[in-house]
């Protein structure tokens, strides 16, 4: 353990924890303020997809903690992250909660605020560039626009202990707006297209389906509402992966501008 360590431990100085929202991918896209608090943090618990150009930032003997998951699968379960994140600010440290895209938009953000608020735990949010934007920006996709959509809708389609058709009231989100952008949806997305149909929502509807999207892997595949499942399937998309629903994705094509 190094000196300025035991010092820290000892108390001479007070923790913090900072919920840092790392952006959609692109390491280009984390936000100054987010790296000039990775730079200063002794703890940074970090989830799985952060580039490590961006865990690069941080300082050398910084304690890294991986809490990611995949398929379901939890490395640490949330309470778990609550205390690591709870124990290390009582050892008076500096830490980093490092989350993909931003941590109030399907983050489990505000949740690990709670745990801190009630805790009376100092915390700072720093907002991150979140994939419900970014990621129909880098396949060329316009969430509004002037002569197709003025209103934009972000859900998830994946729910623990819950199917497509009960996540979310189908019918209300597909009248409510004019694009949908759907997080966490590719595995319940043929589900989630049937669901949209029997709202009203016409099966000739353009929709896309964004694998990666704004790093090196990214994928497009677009289609319709009566298709894009069935297409998304035979080209074997797998999460991350957002799909997004509405007359703007027939633009990409034209505004394509990023290609990997």
């Amino acid at each position: 353990m190094t000196d300025v360590k035991k010092k820290k431990r000892a108390g001479s100085k007070k923790g913090k924890v900072f919920l840092v929202g790392a952006g959609p991918g692109d390491p280009g896209l984390l936000t100054v303020k987010g790296r000039k608090i990775l730079a200063a943090a002794d703890v940074v618990v970090y989830d799985r997809l952060i580039h490590r150009k961006i865990l690069a930032h941080c300082r050398r003997n910084c304690e890294k903690v991986y809490v990611g998951k995949r398929d379901g699968l939890h490395i640490r379960s949330q309470r778990e992250i609550n205390e690591i994140l709870r124990r290390r600010y009582q050892e008076g440290l500096t830490v980093v909660r490092l989350k993909g895209g931003d941590p109030f938009i399907f983050g489990r953000g505000g949740e690990e605020a709670e745990l801190l608020a009630e805790n009376r735990i100092p915390f700072e949010i720093v907002p991150g560039v979140s994939s419900a934007s970014a990621v129909p920006t880098y396949a060329g996709i316009p969430l509004t626009h002037r002569r197709f959509a003025s209103s934009v809708g972000i859900v998830t389609g994946h729910r623990s202990g819950g199917d497509a058709a009960s996540i979310q009231n189908w019918k209300h989100v597909a009248r409510a707006f004019d694009t949908l952008v759907i997080l966490m949806g590719v595995r319940n997305m043929e589900n989630i297209m049937k669901s949209l149909t029997s709202a009203g929502v016409k099966k000739s509807t353009p929709a896309a389906v964004i694998e990666w999207g704004t790093t090196d892997r990214q994928r497009i595949v677009a289609g319709s509402v009566g298709n894009i499942a069935a297409k998304a399937k035979s080209e074997g998309i797998k999460p991350p992966a957002i799909i997004v629903v509405g007359r703007v994705v027939s633009l990409s094509r034209k505004l394509l501008w990023y290609r990997a």
